[in-house]
């Protein structure tokens, strides 16, 4: 979370503390509508992916659905970052 906090807040931080507030909204969801996200691959359903708008992008997290009560948050990228792809 720092690593991106801090890649946003070269930018604005007002705009770091919204992005924040977006990933910790997505967790949120993720709490009742875990398998409402995207396969992250074709043979492993409880591999999803998480889109969190953000202004003109947003963020993808990478989550690992553990069992009915419980997501592992894998990795989160912001769109813009050069390794995003």
């Amino acid at each position: 979370m720092r690593r991106l906090y801090n890649f946003q807040l070269e930018k604005d931080i007002v705009a770091a503390e919204k992005a924040l507030d977006a990933i910790k909204q997505g967790v949120l969801f993720l709490q009742n509508f875990p398998f409402s996200c995207r396969k992250a691959t074709e043979d492993n359903s409880f591999l999803r992916e998480l889109l969190i708008s953000f202004g003109t992008s947003g963020y993808l997290a990478l989550v690992e659905i553990d069992n009915e009560k419980s997501v592992t948050i894998l990795a989160v990228r912001n769109q813009h970052e050069e390794d995003y792809y």
